[in-house]
């Protein structure tokens, strides 16, 4: 039977952290480079639209599609490969009846999607040999073709949430001991590879920044002059930052010392331009969001509910932490956008599509029955039941 909707299940506070931060991010890129706010602010516009009609659809609804979902997501990728466009040593774009955009930010709602379905009819199975072998083999076109664009980081995001995607889908615990040690010491080796000369793992921009990273002194003029301006700017915005759209002289966005930092690094401009205050604002806003998306999962009617809103939630963490990692020196320098800030169309509208789901997850969560419409034989039941377990 069709479950009722009642406007009071609906998260509005969920919808007003994500507004909020959206704004936060268009007055950020508005200061970064004034010229592509107002498509940021179209783009914020069609992501509350896609939000809403998702929200208001059954999201067990496109999931029974779970096959074609997986199937599109890879149809994507590959015509990235085929005919994507090329920019900055990177082909990561496609454009459909004249719409641009980069299919592996989507990749990862999608594969959230397919994921939850997946996981959700194989319940009973999921600690076996078969099963776990069957979902990592799903895994790796997607993985793969995102990495040879080439993306290192979007990739290496891919892998994380499908890390915790299986661990949220009861995946046990002894299974992640034991593959922890066997991944910890397989990455240990994997990084003194890529730092041999000569190696043909990653590309030589790629281990340049690793390098780079690893020691930034070294680097100093060259691939980590980056992320030293980007630490510069955050330091210089002490407590309350510059002012938005400042012109001062030694402000590290008006001396050009960031490359688009309306993109990856717009947490530089937030740092140097809104202070302290400005970037604990944008960091508390985020995690806001991604614990409303727990525990909107945590209430799921279904198993694939809960995948769903914890897999957002997880994206969003892990995502904000690599790229304020980035901005801070803390990691090395890769290309992910800071959620609903970064400048990107995809990836916002991509993020509000996830929301939207959360949303859909958390209208459709079970409702406690009223004392007065249990039965007396349901009432003997949970008796029995109760005595049994004792």
């Amino acid at each position: 039977m069709k479950q009722k909707l009642r406007f009071k299940d609906f998260d509005i506070w969920l919808v007003v952290l994500v507004i909020a931060i959206s704004i936060l991010g268009v007055m950020a890129i508005g200061s970064a480079k004034e010229s592509v706010q107002s498509r940021q602010i179209m783009g914020i516009v069609l992501g509350l639209f896609v939000m809403s009609v998702i929200a208001f659809t059954d999201y067990g609804l496109p999931l029974k599609f779970y096959w074609l979902i997986y199937l599109l997501n890879i149809g994507l990728l590959v015509m990235v490969q085929l005919w994507g466009d090329s920019s900055n040593n990177a082909q990561r774009w496609i454009e459909i009846a004249g719409i641009r955009f980069q299919p592996s930010e989507s990749a990862k709602i999608l594969l959230i999607l397919f994921y939850a379905q997946f996981i959700m009819k194989r319940r009973e199975k999921i600690n076996t040999f078969k099963n776990i072998a069957l979902m990592t083999v799903l895994v790796l076109p997607v993985f793969y073709l995102i990495y040879k664009q080439p993306d290192l980081s979007t990739s290496i995001m891919v892998i994380i949430l499908f890390c915790m995607i299986m661990y949220v889908g009861g995946l046990s615990h002894k299974l992640i001991v034991a593959a922890l040690l066997l991944i910890i010491p397989a990455l240990v080796i994997a990084l003194f590879l890529i730092l041999q000369p000569g190696q043909t793992i990653v590309k030589d921009y790629q281990q340049d920044r690793i390098l780079a990273w690893l020691d930034p002194e070294k680097y100093a003029l060259s691939t980590a002059l980056q992320q030293r301006n980007s630490i510069t700017a955050i330091g210089s915005g002490e407590l309350w930052g510059k002012g938005l759209n400042n012109d001062e002289v030694g402000s590290v966005k008006s001396g050009n010392y960031i490359s688009e930092p309306q993109t990856d690094f717009i947490f530089a401009i937030i740092g140097e331009e809104m202070g302290f205050v400005g970037s604990a604002a944008t960091i508390i806003l985020l995690m806001l969001i991604s614990a409303e998306c727990y525990r909107v999962g945590t209430r799921s009617r279904d198993l694939a509910g809960k995948i769903i809103c914890f897999g957002m939630g997880g994206l969003i963490c892990f995502q904000t932490f690599i790229n304020v990692g980035v901005t801070t020196g803390i990691l090395p320098n890769t290309g992910l956008p800071l959620p609903f800030v970064s400048y990107g169309l995809t990836s916002l509208v991509s993020l509000y599509a996830g929301i939207g789901f959360v949303l859909s997850v958390g209208l459709r969560r079970p409702r406690p029955k009223p004392m007065g419409t249990i039965s007396f034989t349901e009432l003997i039941q949970e008796d029995i039941t109760s005595d049994r377990n004792a």
